[in-house]
């Protein structure tokens, strides 16, 4: 029924680019060559990415001297911008002002 309905009409039903029954796209020359491209880009990061800088044994902790330096920075940094310590004392010192029965 459905490939008699499909042969049979002028056109493909509904919108022609989406649904079940879209219409297929050309492949075109510069379709090709852009699939070819990325291919071969992609092949060429396989190709670095299998062989490493590094051994196994020269990239275990390579950065940990850096990272605790960089923490070390960090952590100073923050506490230079840390307001200074307020006691309790220094909040009720104004109530001392009017105290009549002490000798001070």
């Amino acid at each position: 029924m459905f490939l008699t309905n499909f042969l049979l009409r002028k056109g493909i039903p509904g919108r022609q680019w989406i649904g079940k029954y879209r219409r297929p796209r050309e492949v075109t020359w510069n379709m090709k060559q852009s699939m070819i491209k990325r291919l071969e880009i992609e092949a060429e990061t396989e190709y670095w990415i299998s062989r490493p800088y590094m051994t196994k044994e020269q990239e275990f902790r390579h950065a940990a001297e850096r990272k605790h330096k960089q923490y070390l920075e960090l952590k100073a940094k923050q506490e230079a911008n840390f307001p200074d310590h307020k006691y309790l004392q220094d909040h009720l010192d104004h109530l001392n002002v009017t105290k009549k029965w002490t000798m001070s």
